[in-house]
């Protein structure tokens, strides 16, 4: 049920300028700064967490141990994603985006603080795992809110372009949380970074965090959702509301992003763990993997504005296919022990396969959904699928590659295998970009009430 109209109605007012500028900065900062605190703990997890918290276990068990944690922060996102989605359809967007930064920043400046097994014992991993779900609930309800400030005060034509920006939080959050272990590594000596220098890229998040809530203070409730409230057409249960009415849309948005999620975190989480097994230095890898970072902060807005034109299917499409072709060259490169070959291929699978399909998202999975739902339709898929393809996509690849890292070629047949996953969720969904379907004589705007 809807609540009742309070307001005589009346056509709703034109989006200041400045004000949809300061929304996509202060979309794009949070994001961020928000990965940045979600992707430095799966650095740690790769190179220094099993020895802080899990020493009484082989090198190999105590991978999987940290990466097991890793994963737990993935779990936690659908919680994260049902909760804000909630309060976010209800009480507005930016409300539960100034809540995520709290979670996430707290979060990760606890794990900087938080004794290791050798101090405090078992406490230790149980309250790593306790931290990691905080993290996983504020990066769960962190990216639909983010998306849809970016596109909805987006002009429409342009919300693959405008929806493609706060997108970028991932490489510039993968970049920086590289970049501090790089830099850390390059500073003190290993001693001194086994001791305490882990820490530090967990600690100086907290002052990333109060820059980015002051920048998001700043900016105006979402338009849309102030359209909701005049309309009176906020929903009491809006989670529930969108998994009763639009079941199978949300399970194209799940499909249509398991390729990028699974195929990311092998690239950048679990190449730290393998790299070394073939001979990989791990600071080529932190070099190659910020390189790689510091382009999709270009390609990816540059691939969001091709989907205005493309389309958003084409453009998804295009992506897992890439990703597809390149599962298996993406193995014999790393192989190589070669900086450049590793380089080259990383730029090939994520800067154009995987960015292809990470672009659209905002753009796409928030015009599948009507206004009043958006914000649970744009947080619930997304964060399902990345408990089931990005949290265990380094668990899984550690556990069918094996002790001695020699079975490669299973882990590339499970990256084919999410690329076709993705390629079908495309196929069965509709086309929403305004241009492209003008194109081909529909109206600029998909009614998402005609779907399931």
């Amino acid at each position: 049920m809807s609540t009742p109209a309070t307001t005589a109605t009346a056509a709703p007012p034109a989006i200041d300028p400045k004000m949809r500028r300061k929304a996509l900065v202060s979309s794009v900062l949070g994001s961020c700064i928000e990965w940045y605190d979600f992707y430095v703990y799966g650095v740690a997890a790769a190179i220094i967490l099993n020895s802080q918290f899990f020493p009484q276990a082989s090198p190999f068990v105590g991978i999987l141990l940290s990466f097991s944690t890793y994963a737990i922060g993935f779990a936690a996102r659908p919680i994260g994603g049902i909760i804000f989605a909630h309060f976010g359809d209800r009480l507005g967007r930016k409300k539960m985006l100034m809540m995520t930064l709290g979670l996430m920043g707290g979060g990760t400046f606890l794990i900087g603080c938080l004794p290791n097994f050798a101090t405090i014992g078992i406490a230790a991993p149980i309250l790593l795992v306790l931290l990691r779900i905080v993290q996983g609930i504020g990066v769960g309800g962190e990216w639909g809110g983010a998306a849809l400030m970016a596109t909805e005060f987006a002009p429409a034509k342009r919300r693959g372009f405008f929806g493609s920006w706060p997108q970028i939080g991932v490489p510039a959050g993968t970049l920086l949380a590289n970049g501090a272990f790089y830099v850390m590594g390059y500073l003190i000596s290993p001693e001194a970074f086994v001791a305490w220098g882990w820490r530090i890229p967990f600690l100086v998040s907290i002052l990333l965090v109060v820059l980015s809530f002051y920048i998001r203070s700043k900016v105006d409730e979402s338009p849309a959702f102030e359209e909701i409230k005049r309309k009176g057409e906020i929903e009491k249960m809006p989670v529930v509301k969108v998994i009763k009415t639009r079941p199978l849309t949300i399970l194209k948005v799940i499909m249509m992003r398991f390729a990028e999620n699974a195929n990311y975190y092998i690239y950048t989480t679990f190449l730290l763990a393998y790299g070394p097994a073939v001979l990989l230095e791990k600071n080529s890898i932190l070099l190659a993997t910020m390189i790689m970072a510091g382009l999709g902060i270009f390609s990816i807005p540059f691939w969001g504005w091709v989907s205005d034109r493309w389309g958003r299917r084409y453009t998804v499409i295009a992506g897992a296919s890439t990703m597809l072709l390149m599962a298996f060259p993406f193995f014999w490169a790393v192989q190589t022990g070669d900086f450049l070959m590793l380089l080259l291929v990383l730029i090939l699978t994520c800067n154009v396969g995987r960015d292809l399909c990470y672009s659209v998202e905002p753009a796409y999975f928030t015009e599948l959904f009507e206004p009043k739902l958006r914000y649970s339709g744009a947080s619930v898929g997304p964060q399902v699928a990345a408990v089931f393809a990005g949290g265990f996509a380094p668990l899984i690849a550690t556990a069918l590659i094996g002790p001695e890292f020699d079975r490669y070629w299973l882990v590339a047949l499970y990256m084919v295998v999410t690329s076709i996953i993705t390629i079908a969720g495309a196929l069965w969904s509709p086309e929403t970009a305004p241009r492209v379907r003008l194109r081909r004589g529909l109206s600029a705007e998909y009614d998402p009430t005609t779907a399931r």
